[in-house]
């Protein structure tokens, strides 16, 4: 499948039901760490698993996801997007009638194979049905849609819609069966709008695709940014509250300054990606991106200022997150019909740096007292980022 000159039929009705996917995906994986001490108590379960259950999905992607990009690659984008969402519904869906840990687990899990196929098979979408100029703005759709259903399942599912409907088993009932609602709406219209298109990526073999993607150091390098774009995500999203309260900052204005994070990745997601499409300097993008996550995350190792260093830490992040998304599809070698297997090596070893970074600032944090150790091991991961950024001939 070739990388079109203009916009294919259909492509962003695709996209608009895609990133409604991604929406209803992010809202059904958040919902159990949005409902999680209810869950806990519900269930019985230790802190231990507890914390098992909150980090399923992002592990699942470390053995899951390149083989997920393959399938992407090799089934296109509507059968494996579809799939995935048809394992969320109904992952979800059993979810409801868990009962205790290990169900809880098996059906979590199942749901993060699930989102492989959303998370893998919309950048394949964009990267074979939009032409490069417009690839950055396009991502950053799906990638709005993500945020929408990760800002729902804390600010709407858990405080509004989870008690009218009577507890968190009544909203994940109901959001796995809005989850298959999406399901079957993509399945028609993937047939209607996309006539025409073959129903299968890349012609290489497994083999092939793989090799060519770990030979190529353009992804070696963007390998490297999304590891560390994962480690400084997940470890500021996961221990900024527990780092301000060590600060001495208030419940109130610590959760504040975290929404203030995820505002400032949206903001970053529309503009940033929007501007390297109109200049045509993704590497200046990404590089710009990843200086701003240094800056940021500096300074709020230094204790100086907190709220500067939260928002440009989020602009940066804002940045960074679609544009490892689409510059596979322009790095020589891989393209649009090896996309899917390009971004899923991206998460396969980013998802170790989104497992390692609140880690390491929670056990640096126990081992010194403080949690500057960790917040500067952070701040050292994204000097290699800028490094390997900057590396990148793209």
């Amino acid at each position: 499948m070739s990388v079109p000159d203009r916009v294919r039929p259909g492509a962003v009705g695709l996209l608009a039901l895609g990133s409604l996917g991604y929406a209803v995906m992010t809202l059904s994986w958040f919902s159990l760490p949005a409902y999680l001490p209810t869950i806990t108590a519900d269930l019985g379960l230790t802190e231990t698993q507890a914390g098992a259950l909150a980090g399923a999905v992002p592990l699942t992607y470390v053995p899951v996801a390149l083989v997920s990009g393959l399938l992407v690659d090799r089934l296109g984008h509507r059968r494996t997007l579809g799939g995935g969402l048809v394992f969320i519904g109904f992952a979800h869906l059993g979810r409801s009638y868990a009962e205790g840990f290990l169900p809880m687990l098996a059906l979590t899990v199942l749901l993060g194979v699930g989102g492989t196929g959303v998370t893998f098979g919309l950048p394949k979408l964009v990267a074979g049905l939009f032409p490069s100029s417009r690839v950055g703005v396009a991502s950053t759709v799906y990638l709005l849609g993500s945020y929408a259903g990760t800002a729902a399942a804390f600010s709407l599912a858990r405080p509004v819609v989870g008690p009218m409907l009577g507890g968190w088993r009544p909203l994940f009932r109901l959001t796995g069966l809005a989850v298959l609602g999406v399901a079957l709406l993509w399945a028609l219209a993937a047939v209607m709008l996309a006539r025409g298109e073959s129903a299968t990526g890349g012609t290489d073999s497994p083999v092939a695709a793989l090799r060519e993607v770990f030979a190529s150091q353009p992804m070696r390098l963007l390998v490297v940014v999304g590891f560390v774009y994962l480690l400084v995500a997940h470890g500021l999203q996961g221990m900024l509250p527990t780092v301000l309260d060590a600060r001495g900052v208030t419940p109130a204005a610590a959760a504040r300054i975290t929404t203030l994070l995820v505002v400032a990745q949206v903001v970053g997601v529309l503009a940033i990606p929007a501007a390297s499409d109109a200049v045509g300097h993704r590497r200046a993008a990404l590089v710009g991106s990843v200086a701003l996550c240094t800056l940021g995350v500096a300074t709020l190792t230094a204790g100086v200022a907190t709220l500067l260093p939260v928002l440009l830490v989020g602009l940066g992040l804002g940045g960074i997150s679609p544009l490892i998304r689409a510059l596979p599809a322009e790095i020589e070698g891989i393209g649009a019909e090896r996309t899917g297997v390009a971004v899923g090596m991206v998460f396969a070893v980013g998802e170790i740096g989104g497992f390692l970074g609140p880690f390491a600032i929670g056990a640096l944090g126990d081992l010194t007292g403080s949690f500057t150790p960790g917040l500067a091991l952070l701040g050292v991961g994204t000097l290699a980022a800028l490094a390997a950024g900057a590396a990148l001939d793209v």
